[in-house]
């Protein structure tokens, strides 16, 4: 590779990238009223964040079957309103036991 081209490769990566940030500023001017688009805009990052992160939580274990038992235990400790701590390590309990009781029953 030559320098040229990996310079010509950042900086379409930065002008790609800076594009989506600076858009909206260019484009909305003025505060946005409709309360619909305001709510959307709001719950916008937390939807990316999960569409990014919920199918590795379903592949990232040796058993798709433990996976979804972490994934139960974290929305029921979720739903009662826990801390993260508790429901980030009542998921990996969860995980770590049924992955172990599967590796001894196989």
């Amino acid at each position: 590779m030559n320098i040229a081209y990996i310079i010509t490769c950042i900086a379409v990566m930065a002008l790609v990238t800076y594009i989506p940030r600076a858009l909206p500023l260019v484009v909305f001017r003025k505060k946005i009223e409709n309360n619909f688009i305001r709510s959307f805009l709001a719950y916008v990052p937390y939807a990316v964040l999960a569409a990014m992160t919920l199918p590795d939580v379903f592949y990232s274990t040796d058993y798709v079957f433990s996976a979804v038992l972490g994934f139960i235990a974290a929305l029921v400790l979720a739903y009662f309103e826990k801390s993260l701590l508790t429901v980030a390590v009542g998921a990996v309990v969860t995980v770590f036991v049924s992955e172990y009781i599967a590796k001894i029953i196989m």
